[in-house]
């Protein structure tokens, strides 16, 4: 069994998201941060190789497209036990539409003859959930999303997946393979990688397919431009001992009627 795991990066949750001169994107990494593997992306990889180890000679790859350092992020899944990886690498950090995305991701995959497809429920900066059905789409495949269980069963050439639907209830579907499903979580939390997976990601080269060398010039839509959210409001700091900050609090609330 092939199973192929679709994963992007993620910005890092200790900076400020920094808007770039130009409106047009955000400063990916200026400080020097090492890109993360979205905490979706992550729970994929997890799912494909909880899949790998109860299919005795299951492999697992890993995808991604994007510059240069988000090869980062491939070693970071080869780390956790993922086979080897493919970065599919564009020229610079730019605003990708979904389809430009899948568009990419479906010209190195469609001659690869996966039988499973994962990818993140969503990515954690456009939160839009749409890359999968559109490889999906593109392969003309079957595929579910927001899937919290998958079971395949080999023998019978399906998968198994469940997923949360609304009221607290979940649905039980069967796809035959191959097919792509997103995953929203897992039953288990995300496997450290080993040091021997880390040495072993350091050492392995990379396969590297230049996004100028597809023939896939499909968009979709234009992005116009990025601003920050207007500030709706402040925080004040009380300082002092106990008893001024008490003094002081109780004159704010005087002043905003909340006090008598």
């Amino acid at each position: 069994m092939k199973i192929l795991v679709c994963v992007k990066h993620s910005f890092p949750t200790d900076r400020s998201v920094i808007i770039d001169p130009s409106g047009q994107w955000v400063l990916d990494c200026a400080d020097g941060a090492t890109p993360q593997l979205g905490r979706y992306d992550e729970l994929a990889v997890e799912q494909a190789l909880t899949i790998k180890d109860q299919n005795p000679g299951a492999t697992v790859d890993a995808i991604t497209a994007g510059s240069l350092n988000k090869s980062a992020i491939l070693r970071r899944a080869m780390g956790m036990g993922a086979d080897s990886g493919i970065h599919v690498l564009t020229s610079a950090d730019v605003f990708t539409s979904a389809v430009r995305t899948a568009s990419l991701l479906v010209s190195v995959v469609r001659l690869r003859s996966y039988d499973l497809i994962l990818t993140g429920a969503m990515s954690d900066d456009l939160s839009q959930g749409l890359v999968g059905p559109m490889l999906a789409g593109k392969l003309d495949i079957p595929y579910i999303t927001s899937c919290v269980r998958l079971n395949v069963d080999s023998k019978r050439s399906v998968v198994v997946a469940e997923r949360d639907i609304e009221g607290g209830r979940r649905q039980i579907v069967e796809l035959d393979l191959p097919a792509l499903a997103s995953i929203q979580a897992c039953d288990k939390k995300p496997r450290y990688p080993s040091l021997s997976n880390i040495i072993r990601a350091q050492n392995q080269i990379i396969e590297t397919i230049q996004a100028a060398c597809i023939d896939e010039s499909e968009s979709g839509e234009t992005l116009l431009g990025l601003t920050y959210t207007p500030k709706s409001g402040s925080v004040n700091f009380l300082t002092g001992t106990c008893g001024d900050k008490a003094k002081e609090l109780a004159s704010i609330l005087r002043k905003r009627a909340f006090l008598r």
